[in-house]
């Protein structure tokens, strides 16, 4: 996996230096006297059941593209995950969904780019119109014994517990 690792500080444009602080190597400013902690990403889906059927996105872009997943994106800065899940269901997917109870949290990147955290909510469908947008290009009602090609470890765990 790629790490990506921070150069320049962010406040004084600075080339940052290496040093041991807090039992580790970090990113540190001598200008600005700051360390930077590369802070994890975070990620927030729903799992939608309606008529015994789960609702699965299909991915527009790699990795995994032409895979299902549940309705997921990243939690923007300042953002209630629960609201987060609530937008990218409906980015996703055309439907709202009314966010119930954390099911379950994942831990561990599936790619570089990919979340740290993925936070995973049960929810109620509400309305709207199936249709697939933003970076889906497919979004569609599956059973249990029916389901296509899963992208993510975390979408194969989350239904392997719910069927």
């Amino acid at each position: 996996m790629v790490e990506i690792t921070f150069r320049f500080c962010p406040s004084c444009g600075c080339l940052l230096q290496e040093r041991q602080l807090y039992g580790k190597s970090l990113p540190y400013c001598e200008q600005c006297q700051q360390a930077y902690f590369k802070d994890p990403k975070v990620a927030a889906a729903v799992v939608v059941i309606y008529q015994n059927q789960v609702l699965l996105v299909q991915r527009k872009n790699p990795p995994f593209q032409g895979c299902w997943t549940l309705p997921a994106g990243f939690v923007d800065g300042g953002e209630d995950p629960r609201q987060a899940a609530v937008r990218e269901c409906k980015e996703e997917s055309g439907l709202n969904v009314e966010v119930g109870d954390l099911y379950d949290i994942h831990y561990g990147k599936d790619h570089p780019r990919g979340a740290d955290f993925v936070l995973f909510y049960r929810a109620t469908f509400i309305g709207g119109t199936l249709a697939a947008g933003d970076d889906a290009t497919g979004a569609e009602w599956f059973s249990p014994d029916h389901l296509p090609k899963l992208a993510f470890r975390s979408t194969h765990h989350i239904l392997a517990q719910l069927f």
